[in-house]
């Protein structure tokens, strides 16, 4: 049961991510992009409250962020806020030196993801490398590294993969049946 709880709350992370993202950013509608936001950071904290590797993801996932100046609008502030507020109310897990290796390596993935998604540059030179960080795959490959390493747990990735799906499904959801 606690693999199933973990998964979901993975998945509904990003999946309000996604929407909240594009709420704001698609249709400027910063009432419901910072609602969604923090029904994201409540999942978010929750799935990172009980799971070690969550926090770290996630953690590196919000610093990536912050350093790659992709922090653009208020729903990303409420939903950081809410994300660290209900963290510390629910509880840390207990970090170590490898923790904080892990949140290093895994902020380094996912600012190399900020600074390629959405690059114009970058995409000009290669389908491949579009593909690569419209998907954001450089965090994707360094969990899977980590998890082959022994340093995340062999489910980590998987939780990690029902996030980018439901990521994913909310983009076409958004766009398919919310833009209009």
């Amino acid at each position: 049961m606690f693999n199933i709880i973990l998964a979901a709350s993975y998945a509904l992370s990003g999946f309000f991510m996604k929407l909240s993202d594009d709420e704001y950013d698609e249709k400027s509608n910063t009432i419901w992009a910072i609602l969604l936001g923090v029904i994201c950071g409540a999942f978010t904290a929750y799935a990172s409250s009980i799971s070690p590797d969550a926090a770290c993801i996630f953690i590196a996932i919000l610093i990536g962020n912050i350093l790659s100046l992709k922090v653009d609008g208020i729903h990303h502030i409420a939903t950081m806020a809410s994300f660290l507020i209900l963290f510390f109310i629910l509880g840390l897990p207990h970090f170590t030196m490898t923790s904080i290796l892990i949140i290093i390596i895994c902020m380094i993935g996912a600012i190399i993801d900020e600074i390629g998604n959405d690059n114009e540059a970058i995409y000009a030179k290669s389908r491949f490398l579009e593909y690569f960080f419209d998907y954001r795959f450089a965090l994707k490959v360094v969990i899977l590294l980590l998890v082959i390493a022994g340093l995340l747990e062999g489910l980590s990735f998987i939780y990690f993969l029902c996030f980018e799906i439901a990521y994913e499904i909310a983009r076409i959801t958004f766009e398919k049946y919310l833009l209009k």
